[in-house]
């Protein structure tokens, strides 16, 4: 999917009055629309709710005869009928990171949990709330950012924005350097019927602010079981010279679909680092697309997909530089052993105003049995004369040599081939800005034994 450069919002209250006599064109979809559709209320948000659901009763669910979706078949999602569904998640358990112990938001099957979550001791000059929680000024505020990013009319990105009825959003104000990490959590948690969740997250980091971001996606501890569909967007502002740095985990449950969007629009002189970790669901899809607006902007992107079983995993990047002297650096790289199967597609726009841009997209990948599978597809699409732009991709297994290597001083097939594993996926978690996570991260990789077997 292209991105353009001019922002396009999902359509208006006069477009829904006229073409909510229309038929829908996706039962499904549209019996998706019902489950999370909200009470009405009155408002710009809404309007905003109303504009997206007519986008959605006019679209379908992607199929494998779509070329953004060829290797991702949604047939199995269909089949189920999916409610929304709220729990009592007093005895929830997650992962606490000490750096971000008083900067935690927790929502629970999309709905805030605020006996969870912590967002005492924060500096001067940064709001960390839900938006439920925001005073009517703060909420008018966010009016001009919440679903205006880029890409509002992809179909999962409007069922997102017509479910909306609270979000996620952390706003750093001109020249605030937060130092502690901004933890946010969205636990899932199936019940005895398929559930869906919309988590939905907004930040904004005005001009020369920096700020360091931790959005996790898990299931409750210890209940793999459980089938359930978590539909996410996250939409991020940096504005000129700010800095955000952020870390995306995902961990759903073995059982679980996950559908995810981040779209980050980058002003002037702006910094912007993704680490997108991708570790559970039966089936998930990251769209990472990110919309250069300014000069002289640095996109650094991260990627990390371990899957194993039956797992499918989809990573589709887009990075549009419409401005002179941009620098992006993609790494890419995915572990898959058992049946998985790893998708990557990443695209990197160059048109001919971007002049002196410096793009490098790189994705390799371990196949760890022979039932294994990737595909990969990294794009450059050029118009520019003077630019610097280089693309690939490497498919490989462990090597013998290097597993008779290690068991000749001592150590063991097995343990040979963890350590060759480990040091794959450590080149992307080692640079993940949050000590305690990158802890937690390795540790699970050094747990997962599946991976060690072929």
């Amino acid at each position: 999917m292209s991105i353009q450069v001019s922002p396009s919002p999902i359509p208006n209250s006069n477009l829904v009055s006229l073409t909510s006599t229309l038929l829908d064109k996706d039962t499904y979809l549209t019996e998706l629309l019902n489950q999370v559709t909200a009470p009405k209320t009155e408002g710009w948000l809404q309007e905003l709710r109303e504009g997206a659901a007519s986008w959605v009763r006019h679209s379908t669910i992607p199929t494998t005869r779509e070329e953004e979706w060829r290797f991702t078949d949604l047939s199995s999602l269909r089949k189920l009928q999916f409610n929304v569904e709220t729990v009592n998640y007093a005895s929830l358990e997650f992962d606490i990171l000490p750096e971000a112990a008083n900067s935690r938001l927790v929502f629970v099957n999309g709905v805030y949990a605020p006996e969870l979550s912590a967002v005492s001791d924060l500096p001067s000059g940064i709001v960390v709330s839900n938006l439920a929680g925001l005073p009517a000024v703060e909420q008018q505020a966010v009016q001009q950012y919440l679903a205006q990013a880029e890409g509002a009319q992809e179909v999962f990105t409007a069922l997102n924005t017509a479910g909306i009825t609270d979000a996620a959003v952390v706003w750093v104000k001109k020249n605030v350097v937060v130092e502690t990490p901004i933890h946010l959590v969205f636990i899932s948690v199936g019940g005895e019927t398929a559930t869906i969740s919309q988590p939905r997250c907004l930040v904004v980091a005005e001009a020369g602010s920096q700020v360091t971001l931790v959005e996790e996606y898990t299931n409750r501890r210890g209940a793999e079981k459980g089938v359930y569909l978590t539909n996410a967007v996250t939409e991020v502002w940096v504005g000129d010279n700010a800095e955000v740095s952020h870390t995306r985990v995902e961990q759903e449950g073995a059982e679980a679909f996950h559908i995810g969007k981040t779209a980050i629009a980058q002003a002037r002189d702006s910094r912007y680092t993704c680490h997108a970790i991708t570790l559970g669901a039966k089936l998930s899809r990251h769209n990472l697309e990110i919309l250069q607006t300014g000069e002289q902007t640095q996109t650094s992107l991260n990627g990390l997909t371990i899957i194993s079983g039956k797992q499918l995993a989809d990573t589709h990047s887009a990075i549009a530089l419409n401005y002179p002297h941009g620098t992006s650096d993609q790494l890419h790289k995915c572990i898959v052993g058992d049946r998985a199967h790893a998708v990557f597609n990443g695209k990197v726009f160059v048109p001919k105003p971007a002049q002196l841009t410096n793009a490098a997209q790189l994705n390799r990948n371990l196949l760890l049995s022979s039932k294994a599978r990737v595909d990969t597809k990294p794009q450059l699409e050029i118009t520019a004369d003077n630019v610097k732009c280089a693309h690939g991709a490497t498919v490989s297994q462990l090597e013998d040599d290097e597993i008779f290597y290690l068991q000749s001083r001592g150590i063991d097939e097995n343990d040979a081939r963890k350590l060759l594993i480990n040091a794959f996926a450590a080149e992307v978690i080692n640079q993940i800005p949050v000590p305690s996570l990158r802890e937690i991260l390795l540790n699970t990789v050094n747990n997962l034994k599946s991976l060690t077997n072929d």
